[in-house]
């Protein structure tokens, strides 16, 4: 059993002497830093994390320094990039190979420290993802809360709405309150979609006024702790259109099938087979246009795919939402979303709030 997240990355990493972790500027912030460190504060551009043998060195400036030591690892502090070189090929070492998180280190860096250390680089990506994508109790526990806040402003939803508010506006009231509820920052854009514009699945709210009729879709999520949280819930403001109504009784029963699939060495590809069966089965085939999950963490999308050609395996301790959906354009769209956390015998829906037809 590791005792602590550097030594369950080393872990997951054997074919690597140390693995690298670079915080660049915004938007080359790497979540992993975080992890590691276990920090809830500071901006840490240009630190550095180094996993080597279940041991954490943290690199950061003096800027940073007092920050750091509230959270995790060995903190080695620089006062200029000469400082901070020295420091770094220290580390490293006797290093044979170095492992980095490709997708989010820009090139410039991860060729800094190649001809810094004269080293062989590796893709680090999957070890990373491995560990990352199995939360701790301490993970968990932050996701709870960030699900809590969206659930409760979920609640709210259905009094926020009146004829000719905007989207913006709800959008807006929306974010408000998951901050008033202790919500750190949104978890992305918060997406309200009135009418037709909800068959569009990433629409950004605009001025456009809720009428008789319309479907109303909200696609939300708060941070805690850095943690996110993410749902949707779609409601209808008045009397809808019949086949809006069909569509959203299937989606409906498509997220419960593929809800029932989420345990503890399940193909993660499953969830998705069974939704779309549901969905394909009648008047609506074709119109899920994308996964039915993804995984959620310090990420909003982290690196667990639920859809029928992936071929990972889910765990104990994996978060993933459960979103299917059915978009119709020119009508409207329906989606029901959940943050799910994946048991040994089954799941546990971490966001609630009603899933049954809404009709305001």
């Amino acid at each position: 059993m590791f005792s602590s997240r550097a030594e369950r990355l080393t872990g997951n990493a054997p074919d690597v002497d140390a693995i690298v972790i670079l915080n660049g500027q915004d938007p080359f912030l790497d979540s992993t830093f975080w992890y590691l460190t276990e920090q809830n504060s500071g901006t840490f551009e240009g630190g550095i994390a180094i996993v080597r043998d279940g041991r954490l060195d943290v690199i950061v400036s003096s800027l940073e320094a007092e920050c750091a030591k509230e959270g995790r690892g060995e903190i080695h502090e620089y006062r200029d990039r000469e400082d901070r070189n020295n420091i770094l090929k220290g580390l490293l070492d006797g290093c044979g190979s170095i492992g980095f998180n490709v997708h989010s280190a820009p090139y410039s860096s991860v060729e800094y420290v190649r001809k810094l250390t004269e080293t062989k680089v590796v893709d680090a990506t999957k070890s990373i993802n491995d560990t990352v994508s199995v939360k701790d109790e301490k993970e968990i526990e932050a996701i709870r809360r960030a699900c809590m806040i969206s659930s409760k402003v979920a609640e709210e939803i259905p009094g926020m709405l009146k004829a000719d508010i905007t989207e913006k506006d709800v959008a807006a009231m929306m974010d408000n309150r998951m901050r008033e509820l202790g919500g750190e920052g949104n978890a992305f854009e918060t997406i309200a979609a009135f009418g037709r514009n909800a068959s569009m699945p990433h629409h950004s709210p605009t001025e456009e006024k809720l009428k008789k009729g319309d479907v109303a879709l909200f696609d939300f999520g708060t941070k805690f702790n850095r943690y996110c949280s993410d749902m949707t819930r779609t409601v209808f403001f008045g009397e809808p259109k019949d086949v809006l109504k069909r569509a959203y009784m299937t989606v409906k029963e498509a997220q419960e099938v593929g809800f029932q699939c989420y345990r503890d060495g399940a193909p993660a590809a499953e969830a998705d087979v069974e939704a779309r069966k549901v969905i394909d089965a009648g008047e609506f085939k074709g119109r899920m246009i994308h996964t039915f999950g993804h995984g959620i963490g310090m990420d909003v999308h982290e690196a667990i795919s639920i859809y029928c050609k992936s071929e990972q395996i889910l765990k104990s301790g994996n978060v993933v939402s459960a979103e299917p959906g059915i978009y119709l354009p020119g009508v409207g769209g329906i989606r029901i979303e959940d943050t799910c956390l994946v048991k040994a015998g089954g799941a546990e829906r971490l966001t609630s709030f009603d899933r049954e037809l809404t009709i305001v």
